[in-house]
């Protein structure tokens, strides 16, 4: 009949000629002596990695190119996977090659020896999410019946209003210079244009303001 157990495999590498696989596994359990307490209170603080231990021979005409391939991974440091009748029951996704060791005897071309030690590599909780409002905005707390970028909208026009004064301010001036230098009676008829001038400058400037306190109510602290 033939042997059809499956064959260990720790990343690419079959390790067809295993010898020995031990699998170690403390629970993680602490002991905490009370007063008056007969024994000790056994308290789990999270288990610990599986480990597991492995034994065996590489031979035939892949030998070299599967001792290259262990010592590698174990030089490299990656997380590898490793599937064996052993770890069948176990959740055990990734693991490194904790240690690694080889030997050749003399005589025996094409065949090594190595004992590994294998440990499981925990894998972290995904990141927490930076979400609108807190983590609210599920609740219906964010939807606050309008678009709130409309406030920056209204913060660039105040701007561009304030600009446009700017340059009509600039032209009065320049009309009032040229009044002057040829003393036309002009300061009469500029008179409404510059308090036509000045009050757009006061509602932009005041729109402006209001944009800005408008959006400071809505921008989380340190927001850029």
């Amino acid at each position: 009949m033939t042997d059809q157990r499956p064959i260990p495999l720790l990343g690419d590498v079959s390790l067809t000629y295993v010898q020995r696989i031990e699998h170690r596994l403390e629970a993680g359990f602490s002991d905490t002596r009370i007063a008056g307490l007969d024994g000790e209170l056994q308290q789990r603080t999270g288990r610990p990695s599986h480990r597991i231990d492995i034994a065996g021979v590489l031979l035939g005409d892949t030998a070299a190119d599967d001792l290259k391939s262990l010592q590698l991974a174990v030089a490299g440091g990656e997380e590898v996977t490793f599937a064996s009748d052993i770890t069948t029951a176990l959740d055990l996704q990734r693991v490194v090659v904790k240690s690694f060791h080889a030997e050749q005897l003399a005589g025996h071309a094409g065949r090594y020896a190595y004992e590994l030690s294998i440990a499981e590599s925990a894998q972290l909780p995904p990141p927490a999410q930076v979400e609108g409002f807190g983590g609210l905005d599920e609740f219906g707390v964010g939807d606050l019946g309008f678009d709130t970028d409309l406030l920056g909208d209204l913060e660039g026009l105040a701007d561009d209003l304030a600009g446009a004064v700017d340059g009509a301010l600039d032209a009065l001036d320049q009309l009032q210079a040229l009044a002057a230098l040829g003393d036309l009676p002009l300061s009469g008829l500029l008179e409404p244009l510059s308090g036509a001038v000045d009050g757009i400058g006061r509602i932009g400037s005041g729109l402006g303001d209001a944009s800005r306190r408008a959006s400071d109510q809505f921008t989380p602290e340190g927001g850029g």
